[in-house]
């Protein structure tokens, strides 16, 4: 390790171990990229997401209180429900007349549960197949959830209802439209090489995590529930904190996932709104806004595109809604996250991001023709990040 790092690191824990966490100070240090020993990274993005408060003697109350509330959310949106449809038919006080499979009324029980597995489907399609690139998502986590898990239990898990629904064997896909699409069994019947298996009883891989998550979080939110994408928002941030090299905080990265996710899914669901896109906190609006913002710093480039009609829907599209997290290998992802969160405001920056990404490759942009540049743009050729990083930096400084 060199002098240099060694230096950062303990700068980074000078600012930590503070009674009151200097923020600015700490978005100052954290912008130049967080190291990942002893924690630090998985500390200052609970600080930077707003999870946790700069008056470090709250920490533990608060981290108490959330935890036990992730725990309640779990016994009343999984267990409880679970419990409810094991006995579900049991008895015959459950098909009545006015509530049975069968009821339109959108507030019946049963077609709250459909409504439910239909989400619990994309969900599960989805992060079955979390960043291929590495093992760790269809790895065993080491502190599985033992409200779900325990032997006694006999409620219907979230394991069983993607096992058992009758919609097992449709693919349901759940686009920013708010439309369902289903695809015929014969076209999916066999499960693709790429997706990632159920574990044997008693174990549960990190996806599965993952997944309960995201449930969760479409449950409390109704008015979005799931939109594809949404995976690959949490995928960064739940690694991150299940690889903390301090088991204390590891054993709880599923709850610190949870509120970490949703407070920034706050900042940036209005991507996921399809309503919304033309707003001006909609995602069309920031797509143009990297376009008017190369329009400043590289006109020759922005008229190359505008010629060839290449929209900035065909790319930034992806790059904006994601936080980038399609275009780069993970740990490059969370490299770049750690500015993003870091930037008091965070997504002007993700602009100029996406912006310093286009003049970057502008010499092979300018010879190339409509299908190159799609290719090039869909396909980000530069895999050093830093060299993105520091060129976003410069034309954040040069307005």
């Amino acid at each position: 390790m060199s002098s240099l790092h060694k230096s950062r690191i303990a700068d980074f824990q000078d600012v930590l171990k503070e009674p009151m966490i200097a923020l600015e100070k700490l978005r100052e240090l954290s912008f130049s990229g967080i190291p990942c020993e002893g924690g630090l990274r998985c500390l200052c993005w609970k600080i930077l997401l707003n999870y946790l408060p700069l008056e470090r003697a709250s920490w533990t109350s608060i981290l108490a209180k959330q935890r036990e509330l992730y725990s309640q959310f779990l016994r009343e949106m999984i267990i409880q429900p679970g419990i409810a449809k094991a006995n579900m038919g049991v008895s015959r006080e459950d098909v009545t007349f006015e509530d049975h499979p069968l009821n339109p009324n959108p507030d019946s029980r049963w077609n709250t549960y459909f409504r439910d597995n239909e989400v619990l489907l994309q969900i599960d399609k989805d992060v079955r197949r979390l960043c291929p690139d590495i093992s760790f998502f269809q790895r065993a986590t080491e502190y599985p959830c033992l409200l779900i898990l325990d032997p006694q239990n006999e409620f219907e898990t979230l394991r069983k209802r993607v096992e058992q629904t009758t919609l097992k064997s449709q693919t349901v896909a759940r686009n920013r439209s708010g439309v369902t699409n289903m695809s015929s069994p014969q076209k999916n019947s066999a499960p693709s090489m790429n997706e990632y298996v159920v574990l044997p009883n008693g174990c549960e891989a990190h996806w599965e995590v993952v997944e309960r998550i995201l449930f969760i979080y479409a449950k409390l939110n109704p008015g979005i529930a799931y939109v594809q994408g949404m995976n690959e928002i949490v995928g960064p941030l739940y690694y991150t904190f299940a690889t903390d090299p301090n088991s204390e905080w590891r054993e709880h990265a599923e709850a610190d996932t949870f509120f970490c996710f949703t407070n920034l899914m706050a900042e940036i669901r209005d991507n996921f709104i399809k309503s919304l896109d033309d707003s001006q906190c909609g995602i069309t609006y920031k797509m143009e806004k990297v376009y008017s913002t190369l329009k400043d710093k590289d006109v020759e480039l922005y008229l190359k595109l505008q010629e060839q009609n290449i929209k900035p829907q065909f790319f930034a599209f992806r790059w904006l809604t994601l936080l980038l997290s399609q275009e780069f290998l993970l740990p490059d992802v969370i490299r770049i996250w750690d500015s993003l969160f870091a930037d008091s405001n965070r997504f002007d920056f993700l602009l100029l991001v996406c912006c310093a990404m286009l003049i970057l490759i502008r010499e092979q942009l300018l010879e190339g023709d409509f299908t190159v540049n799609m290719r090039l743009l869909q396909d980000y050729p530069i895999t050093d990040v830093s060299q993105v990083l520091q060129k976003a930096k410069e034309l954040q400084d040069s307005q």
